[in-house]
């Protein structure tokens, strides 16, 4: 997972990082509203979601501590991070103004 996953974010297309659990609530409150972002950036954006449970080593790696967390990658580098949910137009927001 690791070498893929360092392919993945290492792209100029901005790459946001759902960590979540499938216990996890807010998780599945945030599942559709990443969908709606996708619909609406299209190629703009790749999201992919990481599960903490199955995927411990990349968790601690990031120092996820609760899900759900969001992280932003360009060109292989952090730009951003948040935990918890937000609305459709601020994640946009956020993905556009990096």
């Amino acid at each position: 997972m690791k070498s893929s996953f360092n392919k993945i974010i290492d792209s100029q297309t901005p790459v946001l990082v759902d960590f979540f659990a499938d216990w996890c609530g807010p998780c599945k409150m945030l599942a559709p509203i990443l969908k709606q972002v996708k619909e609406e950036l299209g190629d703009a954006v790749k999201i992919i979601k990481i599960d903490v449970d199955r995927n411990q080593p990349l968790a601690a790696k990031y120092q996820v501590r609760g899900v759900p967390t969001m992280l932003l990658f360009k060109s292989g580098k952090q730009v951003w991070r948040q935990s918890g949910v937000l609305q459709k137009n601020e994640i946009i927001n956020i993905i556009n103004s990096n």
